[in-house]
C-alpha cells in the first residue's frame, strides 16, 4: 500500500512514542483516575455480554435516551466503516463532508466506490452526510452547523461526530434536544479521559431511525468491545469522571492560553479553535526541522492530509512540554 493510502493519524509512529506529543487530542490532564481504577479490576478471563445489555441501559440513562438507541462500536474509526458500509448497501451514491475533515470520513466511503462531495457544496440529496463540532482538525464550531442537520433529507443519514465535545473548552453545542434527536450522535470518550489506547466508542441512533441500527448490529462483529472497552465506557458515566472532565477543562484553558501565546512568540500563525487543540502556520517549513524535533522527543500533527497544508496540529500540552517545543524550534531555526 502507497503511504498516501495508508491512514494517517497523530500517536507513535515506528520509533514508538515520544515524550512530548502534540499530534493526538487526548486530554493532556490523563488519564482519568476513576477509568484507571475501573480498568484495573477489569475480569479479562470472561467474555462481556454479546448484547451489552447493562452497558446500553447505562449509557442511555447517562444520555437520556432509551436503551435501544445505543449502538456499541469498537471505535470511532469502526463506525464511521461500518455506518458507511450501511449506507452504501442501502444504495448510497454520495458522502459530503466538510472542508476540512477527519480522512477516515474518506477513506470508508472510498472503500465502497461512494462520491465524496465537500462543503461549500450542500449536503441535500447524499446518502451520508458528516459533522463534527468542535470540528476536526481545527477545533472551531462547524458553521451553519443546525442549518446543515434541517437541509439532510429523510432519504438520508446525518452523523454528528461529538469525539471532542467533552474537550470543548469554550461556549456549547448549538443544537437543540429536537435537532440532536435527528441526527446520529457518534461518541468516543477516550480522548476526553486521556486513555486512547482503550479503544472504544457508541453511537446514539435519530428517535426515528428507520431500521438502520439493526442493521447496524448485523454489520457488526461479534464482541467489538472486549471487557476493558466495556469498563472505560462504564467509568464514563460516573459522576465522579464528569466532575474530574470539567476540573481538567479549567486547567486545559489555562495551559492553552500560555501555548498558543507561545507559538504566537515563535512567530507563528495560530488559527481560532474552542477545543484542547489547535492548528497554526509555522514561520517556516517545517519539514527541515521536523527530524529536529522527533529527536528532542516531540511531536507535531502535520496537517497536510486535512487540506491545510503547511500548517500543524497542537494538542494543548503542559508547560514542560510547551518549553520543551519552543527551545526545540528557536534551536532549530538558529541552525
Amino acid at each position: 500500500m502507497k503511504l498516501d493510502e495508508q491512514a494517517l493519524h497523530g500517536g507513535p509512529d515506528a520509533r514508538g512514542p515520544v515524550p512530548h506529543d502534540f499530534s493526538t487530542n487526548a486530554n493532556a490532564c490523563g488519564p482519568c483516575p476513576m477509568a484507571v481504577q475501573a480498568l484495573a479490576q477489569v475480569d479479562a478471563a470472561r467474555y462481556p455480554d454479546p448484547r451489552y445489555t447493562a452497558l446500553r441501559e447505562t449509557l442511555g440513562r447517562f444520555h437520556g435516551v432509551a436503551a435501544e438507541r445505543i449502538v456499541i462500536a469498537a471505535s470511532a474509526s469502526e463506525f464511521i466503516a461500518r455506518i458507511t458500509a450501511a449506507a452504501a448497501q442501502q444504495g448510497g451514491r454520495a458522502v459530503w463532508l466538510p472542508r476540512h475533515a477527519y480522512g477516515d470520513y474518506a477513506r470508508a466511503a472510498a472503500a465502497w466506490g461512494l462520491d465524496v462531495r465537500r462543503e461549500p457544496e450542500s449536503p441535500t440529496g447524499h446518502a451520508l452526510v458528516w459533522c463534527c463540532d468542535p470540528s476536526s482538525p481545527l477545533g472551531e464550531v462547524q458553521r451553519d452547523l443546525a442549518a446543515l442537520v434541517e437541509a439532510v433529507e429523510d432519504s438520508g443519514t446525518c452523523v454528528l461526530d461529538l469525539a471532542y465535545e467533552p474537550l470543548r473548552l469554550e461556549g456549547c453545542l448549538e443544537l437543540g434536544a429536537a435537532q440532536r434527536d435527528r441526527v446520529w450522535q457518534m461518541w468516543t470518550p477516550n480522548k476526553a479521559l486521556g486513555l486512547t489506547g482503550v479503544r472504544a466508542a457508541y453511537a446514539i441512533a435519530p428517535s426515528d431511525a428507520s431500521g438502520l441500527p439493526e442493521r447496524l448490529d448485523r454489520l457488526a462483529p461479534s464482541w467489538p468491545l472486549g471487557a476493558h472497552g466495556v469498563a472505560l465506557l462504564e467509568a464514563w458515566t460516573l459522576a465522579e469522571t464528569q466532575a474530574w472532565l470539567d476540573a481538567s477543562r479549567g486547567q486545559l484553558r489555562s495551559w492553552k492560553r500560555e501555548q498558543q501565546a507561545l507559538c504566537t512568540a515563535l512567530g507563528w500563525s495560530v488559527l481560532p479553535s474552542v477545543a484542547n487543540y489547535f492548528c497554526a502556520r509555522p514561520d517556516a517549513s517545517n519539514a527541515p526541522r521536523s527530524e529536529a524535533l522527533r529527536e528532542a522527543g516531540i511531536q507535531l500533527r502535520d496537517a497536510s492530509s486535512f487540506g491545510l497544508p503547511g500548517h500543524v496540529r497542537l494538542a494543548v500540552l503542559p508547560p514542560a512540554s510547551q518549553a520543551a517545543l519552543g527551545q526545540t524550534w528557536a534551536r532549530a531555526r538558529s541552525q
